[in-house]
């Protein structure tokens, strides 16, 4: 029998880990770094640790600060969540709480759609923005509703996670958990980040309500709203949200779209490198916000 992993035990080396009470909840967060401050966020069924590979390298030249959206990690659920509004100021009310805004905002899959809804509702909050493989576009179509909705009544993560450690460090339970959908080669997976994307999911207590209003949530409608420079980063293998949703999302957004080769959806895990080059190209590109919009 498999003992429970402390929460700490993935997450960020040279992290501090804080809670602010939020409404009618807790949030839960990492703090590190010092200097302007940034925010990671992470995707439904994510957790902090998700960002263990980057945020020390971020923090080495930020203030970065990684909640964990409400039903996630060790953040409470909300009562009631129609749309994703909440989950967004939830966030911001992390870093208000922390004085770190304004701020840029890297957001994977969900986490980049909270990021869009944070930057329509508060654009002084929000000075940049990375899609890392943003969900909305996809899941907003029937077909996606029907996935993302089904998962969260399934909780399929449940049969995985008593066994995280041995699926983790097996070639062929790296592929049954993350093959197709999470990363373009399983096998070649790290095998402690693999663990600590299946640990988060331990401590869930509620992610079926930002599923729902995933769903409910088509940002094309009001992409037209955001104004702070954006980056759209991709794994040119997502099979999970797929590249032609980057294309969308970068056109509508006139933003750039950097695609990683032989990666899936989890880029942030998969391909840290290759994201952190990236994520500090448009970090340190944000004084000259002219790159970033196009004719």
């Amino acid at each position: 029998m498999l003992t429970e992993s402390k929460p700490a035990e993935f997450e960020p080396v040279g992290f501090e880990a804080r809670e602010l009470r939020h409404g009618a909840g807790v949030v839960r967060y990492l703090v590190g770094g010092a200097g302007p401050p940034l925010a990671l966020v992470h995707g439904l069924g994510g957790a902090a640790a998700n960002w263990r590979l980057l945020a020390p390298a971020l923090a080495a030249e930020r203030r970065v600060i990684i909640p964990e959206l409400p039903g996630h990690g060790g953040s409470g659920a909300l009562p009631a969540a129609p749309t994703l509004d909440p989950f967004a100021d939830a966030v911001l009310a992390v870093l208000e709480h922390e004085q770190a805004l304004p701020a840029p905002w890297i957001g994977h899959s969900l986490g980049g759609l909270v990021g869009l809804r944070a930057a329509v509702r508060r654009p002084d909050a929000v000075t940049g923005l990375v899609l890392a493989a943003a969900a909305g576009i996809s899941s907003a179509t029937r077909v996606g509703e029907l996935a993302v909705v089904w998962i969260g009544r399934l909780r399929p993560e449940r049969f995985v996670t008593p066994h995280r450690r041995r699926v983790a460090r097996s070639r062929s339970g790296r592929t049954l958990a993350f093959g197709w959908w999470g990363v373009a080669d399983p096998a070649g997976f790290d095998p402690v980040m693999a663990e600590t994307f299946l640990a988060g999911a331990a401590r869930h207590s509620d992610t079926r309500t930002a599923g729902t209003a995933l769903v409910r949530t088509d940002p094309r409608h009001d992409l037209d709203r955001v104004g702070c420079p954006c980056l759209c980063l991709w794994g040119s293998a997502d099979n999970w949200v797929p590249l032609a949703d980057g294309m969308e999302y970068a056109r509508r957004l006139r933003a750039p779209l950097r695609v990683i080769a032989d990666c899936g959806h989890l880029l942030i895990g998969e391909r840290p490198d290759a994201v952190l080059a990236a994520l500090r190209g448009f970090l340190t590109s944000l004084d000259r916000p002219e790159s970033h919009r196009v004719g």
